[in-house]
């Protein structure tokens, strides 16, 4: 799903996009694939603080490797799994989801 929505953006923009899995820490994944930048979107303060401690750690393990912090836009800044859990449980309208085709995977993958 991230794919299909970023890469046409990336491809705009003229940059590269690859999209992975990894079950390892994600600063570790970001060496691998020889990343040196790793974006985190924040939502509000606590995720500042949060996300401040983590990439105090990254910076320590993975010095090349940068964080750069992207608050979210007004619009999606309330969504949180929390919020969005119990409307896909009893069925609503996915929260936040814009993009139709990942409404339809969220929605293939919850039918259970």
């Amino acid at each position: 799903m991230a794919e299909e929505i970023f890469a046409p953006v990336a491809a705009a923009a003229g940059c590269a996009f690859e999209c992975t899995t990894y079950d390892n820490l994600t600063v570790t994944a970001a060496q691998k694939h020889g990343a040196t930048i790793m974006i985190r979107g924040l939502r509000d303060g606590s995720d500042l603080d949060f996300e401040m401690q983590i990439a105090g750690m990254n910076e320590t393990m993975a010095p090349d490797v940068h964080t750069v912090f992207v608050p979210a836009s007004v619009a999606v800044r309330p969504i949180t799994a929390t919020l969005v859990r119990p409307n896909r449980n009893h069925g609503r309208r996915r929260v936040g989801v814009r993009a139709a085709s990942v409404a339809a995977s969220l929605k293939k993958k919850f039918a259970g």
